[in-house]
């Protein structure tokens, strides 16, 4: 029989992803209430089948590679990964799936955590079914934030569903290494995966619907993370759909475009993300189930006084980065709005708009070799009406990248906008380049101009100093 309570906080938070989580702790921190509502594990994605366990499935297999072009250590790294020990070590990264952790540190803040189906039920209200069907009712006083998070988009194909398919999901939890898989998609998932399981023991083929690898950022990005991927052994294939895919006896048949049949034990479909908010009431409020959920700079959804959607729901940069960033904001905007405190619109710290998510979205893609970009690349400089410049180097014209990597190939590009004289944005592709990516970070959200940055010496010998020879290149 089914039992219904009410009760009633500052502020309920739909989902206890890293987003939620920083929402709560924000709120909490304002001496507000707080209610968090989880239906899966406390902790997210982020935690249990994205960036935790991906990292730590590909840190190993990027300190072998780096190791094995380093002379004197190369012989000693010649064999194959432990992939028990790598899987291993996954676990631990993602406590074997348990968010004991996660639930002590939401006690230590002060929020109180309900666990099952949240949905909205009107204005400020979100009814919390459990397990066993009992249904708690909570009222918000000042904000309900939406942080429901993104989920794997599948594509319609037929049957689908009976070759049990990997998404990102598997991808990062399989306790085993396929022999054979099939990824589909060429995005950050695919490569990130690819490079993964091929160096685990897997026989990769990769199916890419367009032209080239990681088609939103620079064409040499995807251009060496496929040429590294064909020199580890994997098959990459562009301008290729799946068209129809079975399993049968346990093998997966995938059949393109072109007519022939790939054969393999599992496939794993990295082909987008859509919102998680198809079942969580939005047609009491009057908005659309399953739809992206607008919003202004405060991280509150346009129309409304009192929900906020952060982090993937709102489109905007679907990165756990990102998405902290804007609970932080939402937090404070939220508090701000609870207290009667006018928005700090014109702080020069920016307290209550994420101005972040427009131009300066970092983004670090973990293959070998790296491939790190942050703010926009030429194309995209272009299609917005700059007028700007390309500058290109290879990053083995610099010291610390040969004493980093024997052979180190790579290339770093900076997009200077002309009329300006600041960068809209640059792009890393190389070994070690993810710990660069700040600095250029900086530079873009920062509108630093060139001229200042001829003065930020970077060390000898360092990778860094690829800063020195765009600057020169972009001087002439």
């Amino acid at each position: 029989m089914t039992e219904t309570e009410s009760f009633a906080y500052d502020v309920v938070v739909l989902g206890a992803g890293p987003v939620g989580e920083n929402v709560a702790d924000r709120t909490r921190a304002a001496g507000l209430s707080t209610a968090v509502v989880e239906s899966e594990l406390v902790g997210g994605e982020c935690s249990y089948w994205a960036c935790m366990p991906s990292k730590a499935l590909l840190r190993p297999v990027i300190a072998r590679a780096d190791a094995r072009r380093v002379p004197g250590l190369s012989g000693l790294v010649a064999g194959d990964l432990d992939a028990p020990a790598v899987l291993a070590h996954r676990d631990e990264y993602t406590s074997h799936w348990q968010d004991d952790g996660q639930v002590a540190w939401l006690d230590g803040i002060g929020a109180d955590l309900y666990r099952g189906r949240g949905r909205l039920a009107g204005p400020r209200t979100v009814a919390v079914t459990d397990a066993d069907g009992a249904v708690r009712t909570l009222t918000a006083r000042h904000a309900v934030a939406v942080c429901t998070g993104s989920r794997a988009l599948l594509p319609n194909l037929p049957g689908l569903a009976d070759v049990r398919p990997w998404t990102s999901r598997e991808a990062t939890s399989s306790a085993t290494v396929p022999g054979r898989l099939i990824v589909v998609g060429g995005g950050v998932v695919g490569v990130e995966m690819a490079t993964a399981w091929q160096a685990l023991g897997s026989r990769v083929t990769v199916l890419v619907r367009g032209d080239a690898l990681l088609d939103r950022m620079e064409p040499f990005a995807g251009e060496l993370v496929a040429e590294a991927l064909t020199e580890a052994g994997a098959q990459v294939r562009t301008g290729t759909s799946v068209t129809s895919v079975v399993r049968e006896d346990g093998t997966v048949r995938a059949t393109t475009d072109a007519g022939d049949t790939i054969e393999a034990d599992e496939i794993l479909f990295a082909t987008g993300r859509a919102p998680r908010t198809g079942d969580i009431g939005l047609e009491t409020v009057d908005l659309e189930p399953g739809s992206w959920l607008a919003v202004d700079d405060s991280l509150r959804v346009e129309g409304s006084e009192w929900l906020y959607a952060v982090g993937d729901v709102n489109h905007r940069a679907l990165l756990t980065h990102q998405g902290k960033y804007q609970a932080r904001i939402a937090g404070a905007a939220i508090a701000a709005r609870a207290q009667g405190v006018p928005l700090l619109e014109s702080d020069p710290w920016g307290a209550h708009a994420a101005t972040a998510d427009h131009g300066a979205v970092p983004q670090v893609v973990f293959t070998d070799p790296e491939a790190a970009a942050v703010g926009m690349s030429l194309a995209e400089a272009e299609r917005a009406g700059h007028r700007v410049r390309a500058v290109d180097v290879e990053i083995s014209s610099v010291a610390g990248a040969g004493l980093f990597a024997e052979g180190y190939r790579g290339r770093a590009r900076m997009v200077v906008d002309l009329d300006e004289e600041i960068l809209r944005g640059v792009t890393f592709v190389g070994p070690g380049v993810g710990e660069l990516i700040h600095s250029a970070t900086v530079a873009v959200a920062g509108q630093v101009p060139v001229s200042r940055l001829w003065h930020a010496v970077p060390s000898y010998p360092t990778i860094s100093e690829v800063w020195l020879r765009l600057l020169e290149a972009y001087r002439g």
